[in-house]
């Protein structure tokens, strides 16, 4: 909301996402009112069924099958980092976008700037960026978005969110977070550390000292 609304988009703006996965994004868009979306994602099954979008693409974002100045906006999030070419994406994004339009990377991450608490959670990280890379992703992506979007011939605006996860969205959605956590790291930590972690886990989410904080970087 702070990016459309910093970039002034009216609510029937031409709006593409960019690898919008399962749609939670659109979704969003499509309650807020906006009510012209379209979507592009190279895995068709992931988003045949999204609500709220005129348009559903199945395509690749090194190669997006939209003629020139097609959209007032191209919107991406955690997209940029499973990118073979980055740099491909977000001139394939300007292109598809109308001149004096704008182009929104809302969130991607960096995870060499994680901070966990207590120690054995953090003690995971590591591992979390092995798991990536072995994945394909650029783990490192949020703090290059800014020199990425200038060689791509833009004007940026730059910032960060923390993404810090304490307190009641923490004890919300433990779990989930944990699962993710722990099935990405499992083939790169032994057992025992990987037990270790979740008792410490455990108890810091008890006396709500767990905290995990992983900033994120948006680019207008």
């Amino acid at each position: 909301r702070y990016a459309l609304a910093r970039c002034g988009l009216p609510k029937d703006a031409r709006l593409l996402e960019v690898g919008c996965g399962s749609g939670a994004l659109l979704e969003a868009l499509s309650a807020d009112g906006y009510t012209h979306l379209a979507c592009a994602d190279i895995d068709l099954p992931s988003f045949s069924e999204i609500p709220g979008a005129n348009i559903r693409t199945c395509a690749d974002g090194l190669n997006l099958p939209f003629t020139s100045g097609s959209f007032d906006a191209c919107l991406c999030h955690f997209y940029l980092l499973w990118v073979a070419d980055p740099l491909t994406a977000l001139r394939e994004m300007a292109r598809v976008t109308r001149p004096g339009g704008w182009l929104l990377a809302l969130a991607e991450p960096d995870y060499g700037r994680r901070l966990c608490s207590p120690p054995e959670v953090a003690r995971l990280d590591k591992a979390l960026i092995r798991s990536l890379r072995a994945e394909g992703a650029d783990p490192y992506t949020g703090r290059k978005l800014k020199r990425l979007m200038m060689r791509a011939g833009l004007e940026v605006d730059f910032g960060a969110h923390g993404g810090k996860w304490t307190g009641a969205q923490l004890q919300e959605e433990a779990e989930a977070e944990w699962n993710a956590l722990s099935q990405a790291v499992e083939r790169f930590v032994d057992p025992e550390t990987l037990e270790r972690a979740r008792f410490a886990w455990d108890e810091a989410l008890a006396d709500d000292t767990l905290v995990l904080i992983n900033p994120m970087f948006h680019a207008i």
